[in-house]
Protein backbone atom coordinates (compact mmCIF):
# COMPACT_ATOMS: atom_id res chain seq x y z
CA UNK A 1 0.00 0.00 0.00
CA UNK A 2 1.34 3.42 -0.96
CA UNK A 3 2.13 5.98 1.73
CA UNK A 4 -0.39 8.45 0.30
CA UNK A 5 -3.13 5.84 0.54
CA UNK A 6 -2.25 5.11 4.17
CA UNK A 7 -2.47 8.81 4.97
CA UNK A 8 -5.85 9.08 3.26
CA UNK A 9 -7.23 6.05 5.08
CA UNK A 10 -6.01 7.25 8.47
CA UNK A 11 -7.34 10.74 7.85
CA UNK A 12 -10.72 9.31 6.86
CA UNK A 13 -10.81 7.19 10.03
CA UNK A 14 -10.35 10.31 12.15
CA UNK A 15 -12.59 12.68 10.19
CA UNK A 16 -15.47 10.20 9.86
CA UNK A 17 -15.39 9.31 13.53
CA UNK A 18 -14.63 5.61 13.01
CA UNK A 19 -11.57 6.38 15.13
CA UNK A 20 -13.19 8.53 17.86
CA UNK A 21 -11.48 11.27 19.88
CA UNK A 22 -9.09 9.85 22.44
CA UNK A 23 -8.53 6.55 20.63
CA UNK A 24 -4.99 5.22 20.51
CA UNK A 25 -3.57 4.85 17.01
CA UNK A 26 -0.89 2.24 17.57
CA UNK A 27 1.80 2.05 14.90
CA UNK A 28 2.23 -1.72 15.19
CA UNK A 29 -1.48 -2.47 14.98
CA UNK A 30 -1.97 -0.10 12.04
CA UNK A 31 1.05 -1.50 10.21
CA UNK A 32 -0.39 -4.99 10.58
CA UNK A 33 -3.83 -3.84 9.45
CA UNK A 34 -2.43 -2.11 6.35
CA UNK A 35 0.18 -4.86 5.78
CA UNK A 36 3.09 -2.41 5.65
CA UNK A 37 6.10 -1.55 7.75
CA UNK A 38 5.82 0.92 10.61
CA UNK A 39 7.71 3.64 8.69
CA UNK A 40 4.90 4.75 6.32
CA UNK A 41 2.42 4.58 9.20
CA UNK A 42 4.68 6.75 11.33
CA UNK A 43 5.05 9.29 8.50
CA UNK A 44 1.29 9.40 7.97
CA UNK A 45 0.70 10.00 11.68
CA UNK A 46 3.25 12.83 11.64
CA UNK A 47 1.31 14.49 8.82
CA UNK A 48 -1.96 14.10 10.72
CA UNK A 49 -0.28 15.72 13.73
CA UNK A 50 0.71 18.69 11.55
CA UNK A 51 -2.92 18.93 10.42
CA UNK A 52 -4.09 18.99 14.03
CA UNK A 53 -5.99 15.70 13.82
CA UNK A 54 -3.88 13.63 16.23
CA UNK A 55 -1.65 14.34 19.21
CA UNK A 56 1.53 12.54 20.22
CA UNK A 57 1.98 11.90 23.92
CA UNK A 58 5.66 11.17 24.63
CA UNK A 59 6.30 7.60 25.76
CA UNK A 60 2.58 6.86 25.52
CA UNK A 61 1.47 6.93 21.89
CA UNK A 62 -0.50 8.78 19.24
CA UNK A 63 -4.14 9.57 19.93
CA UNK A 64 -7.04 11.02 17.95
CA UNK A 65 -7.24 14.65 19.00
CA UNK A 66 -10.46 16.32 20.10
CA UNK A 67 -10.58 20.07 19.38
CA UNK A 68 -11.12 22.34 22.36
CA UNK A 69 -14.33 24.37 22.65
CA UNK A 70 -12.41 27.49 21.61
CA UNK A 71 -10.91 25.75 18.58
CA UNK A 72 -14.33 24.54 17.47
CA UNK A 73 -15.71 28.08 17.75
CA UNK A 74 -12.80 29.47 15.74
CA UNK A 75 -13.13 26.76 13.09
CA UNK A 76 -16.85 27.48 12.72
CA UNK A 77 -16.08 31.19 12.34
CA UNK A 78 -13.72 30.34 9.48
CA UNK A 79 -16.27 27.95 8.00
CA UNK A 80 -18.88 30.70 8.02
CA UNK A 81 -16.54 33.07 6.19
CA UNK A 82 -15.29 30.57 3.61
CA UNK A 83 -18.68 29.10 2.77
CA UNK A 84 -20.29 32.53 2.66
CA UNK A 85 -17.63 33.65 0.20
CA UNK A 86 -18.08 30.47 -1.83
CA UNK A 87 -21.86 30.92 -2.09
CA UNK A 88 -21.43 34.52 -3.22
CA UNK A 89 -18.92 33.53 -5.88
CA UNK A 90 -21.15 30.71 -7.11
CA UNK A 91 -24.12 33.08 -7.37
CA UNK A 92 -22.11 35.27 -9.73
CA UNK A 93 -21.33 32.37 -12.08
CA UNK A 94 -24.89 31.82 -13.26
CA UNK A 95 -26.18 28.53 -14.64
CA UNK A 96 -23.21 26.22 -14.07
CA UNK A 97 -23.02 22.50 -13.36
CA UNK A 98 -22.67 23.01 -9.61
CA UNK A 99 -25.97 24.90 -9.47
CA UNK A 100 -27.74 21.99 -11.13
CA UNK A 101 -26.12 19.63 -8.63
CA UNK A 102 -27.33 21.80 -5.75
CA UNK A 103 -30.90 21.70 -7.08
CA UNK A 104 -30.87 17.93 -7.20
CA UNK A 105 -29.21 17.78 -3.78
CA UNK A 106 -31.94 19.85 -2.13
CA UNK A 107 -34.61 17.73 -3.83
CA UNK A 108 -32.94 14.59 -2.49
CA UNK A 109 -32.64 16.17 0.95
CA UNK A 110 -36.36 16.90 0.97
CA UNK A 111 -37.12 13.25 0.26
CA UNK A 112 -34.88 11.88 3.01
CA UNK A 113 -36.15 14.44 5.54
CA UNK A 114 -39.70 13.34 4.78
CA UNK A 115 -38.55 9.77 5.39
CA UNK A 116 -36.77 10.82 8.59
CA UNK A 117 -33.47 9.35 7.39
CA UNK A 118 -30.85 11.35 9.29
CA UNK A 119 -27.98 9.14 8.11
CA UNK A 120 -28.75 9.77 4.43
CA UNK A 121 -29.27 13.46 5.12
CA UNK A 122 -25.84 13.72 6.76
CA UNK A 123 -24.28 12.42 3.55
CA UNK A 124 -26.26 14.91 1.47
CA UNK A 125 -25.18 17.75 3.79
CA UNK A 126 -21.55 16.92 3.03
CA UNK A 127 -22.29 16.93 -0.70
CA UNK A 128 -24.18 20.23 -0.47
CA UNK A 129 -21.36 22.12 1.20
CA UNK A 130 -18.71 20.48 -0.98
CA UNK A 131 -20.63 21.59 -4.07
CA UNK A 132 -20.86 25.15 -2.75
CA UNK A 133 -17.09 25.34 -2.40
CA UNK A 134 -16.40 23.59 -5.71
CA UNK A 135 -18.84 25.94 -7.43
CA UNK A 136 -16.89 28.98 -6.24
CA UNK A 137 -14.20 27.99 -8.75
CA UNK A 138 -11.45 29.20 -6.41
CA UNK A 139 -8.66 26.69 -5.84
CA UNK A 140 -7.09 28.45 -2.86
CA UNK A 141 -10.45 28.66 -1.12
CA UNK A 142 -10.99 24.93 -1.74
CA UNK A 143 -7.56 24.04 -0.33
CA UNK A 144 -8.07 25.98 2.91
CA UNK A 145 -11.61 24.67 3.23
CA UNK A 146 -10.49 21.04 2.96
CA UNK A 147 -7.99 21.47 5.80
CA UNK A 148 -10.58 23.29 7.89
CA UNK A 149 -13.19 20.56 7.49
CA UNK A 150 -10.70 17.86 8.43
CA UNK A 151 -9.77 19.68 11.62
CA UNK A 152 -13.41 20.25 12.47
CA UNK A 153 -14.31 16.58 11.78
CA UNK A 154 -17.57 17.99 10.48
CA UNK A 155 -19.30 14.74 9.58
CA UNK A 156 -19.18 13.70 13.22
CA UNK A 157 -20.63 17.05 14.28
CA UNK A 158 -23.43 16.84 11.70
CA UNK A 159 -24.40 13.39 12.95
CA UNK A 160 -24.70 14.76 16.49
CA UNK A 161 -26.68 17.87 15.56
CA UNK A 162 -29.19 15.99 13.39
CA UNK A 163 -30.27 14.11 16.50
CA UNK A 164 -31.68 17.39 17.85
CA UNK A 165 -35.47 17.66 17.51
CA UNK A 166 -36.41 19.71 14.45
CA UNK A 167 -32.86 20.12 13.14
CA UNK A 168 -33.45 18.05 10.00
CA UNK A 169 -36.26 20.30 8.80
CA UNK A 170 -34.51 23.50 9.86
CA UNK A 171 -31.33 22.56 8.00
CA UNK A 172 -33.31 21.71 4.86
CA UNK A 173 -35.06 25.11 4.97
CA UNK A 174 -31.71 26.87 5.34
CA UNK A 175 -30.31 24.99 2.34
CA UNK A 176 -33.38 25.98 0.36
CA UNK A 177 -32.82 29.66 1.09
CA UNK A 178 -29.17 29.39 0.04
CA UNK A 179 -30.18 27.74 -3.22
CA UNK A 180 -32.84 30.37 -3.94
CA UNK A 181 -30.36 33.20 -3.45
CA UNK A 182 -27.80 31.56 -5.73
CA UNK A 183 -30.45 30.94 -8.40
CA UNK A 184 -31.42 34.63 -8.26
CA UNK A 185 -27.75 35.55 -8.79
CA UNK A 186 -27.84 37.66 -5.64
CA UNK A 187 -24.31 37.23 -4.29
CA UNK A 188 -24.92 39.19 -1.08
CA UNK A 189 -28.09 37.29 -0.26
CA UNK A 190 -26.35 34.00 -0.98
CA UNK A 191 -23.48 34.89 1.33
CA UNK A 192 -25.83 36.05 4.08
CA UNK A 193 -28.02 32.93 3.86
CA UNK A 194 -24.97 30.69 3.99
CA UNK A 195 -23.42 32.53 6.92
CA UNK A 196 -26.72 32.28 8.78
CA UNK A 197 -26.90 28.55 8.08
CA UNK A 198 -23.40 27.94 9.42
CA UNK A 199 -24.18 30.05 12.48
CA UNK A 200 -27.30 27.97 13.12
CA UNK A 201 -25.25 24.79 12.71
CA UNK A 202 -22.72 26.07 15.23
CA UNK A 203 -25.45 26.77 17.76
CA UNK A 204 -26.88 23.29 17.23
CA UNK A 205 -23.43 21.75 17.64
CA UNK A 206 -22.96 23.63 20.91
CA UNK A 207 -26.29 22.35 22.22
CA UNK A 208 -25.50 18.80 21.15
CA UNK A 209 -22.14 18.90 22.94
CA UNK A 210 -23.76 20.21 26.12
CA UNK A 211 -26.13 17.26 26.22
CA UNK A 212 -23.33 14.87 25.29
CA UNK A 213 -21.28 16.09 28.24
CA UNK A 214 -24.32 15.86 30.52
CA UNK A 215 -24.85 12.30 29.37
CA UNK A 216 -28.53 12.95 28.84
CA UNK A 217 -30.93 12.84 25.95
CA UNK A 218 -31.77 15.97 23.99
CA UNK A 219 -35.19 17.23 25.06
CA UNK A 220 -37.91 17.38 22.42
CA UNK A 221 -38.63 21.11 22.60
CA UNK A 222 -39.21 22.02 18.97
CA UNK A 223 -36.81 23.23 16.32
CA UNK A 224 -33.23 23.69 17.45
CA UNK A 225 -31.02 26.26 15.75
Amino acid sequence: MQEGTILERLRDMVVSGSAPPGELLGEIALAQEFEVSRTPVREALKQLEREGLVEVRPRVGTFVRKPTEREILELFQLKESLEGLAAGLLAQRGEVAELRILRQNVADESAVVEAGDARAYATLVHEFHHTLVTGADNQKLAEHYALLMNQLAYHRIVTQTLALPGRLGASLSEHGRILAAIESKDALAAEFATRNHVAQSRQAATLARIHEHDGGAVPATGDQA
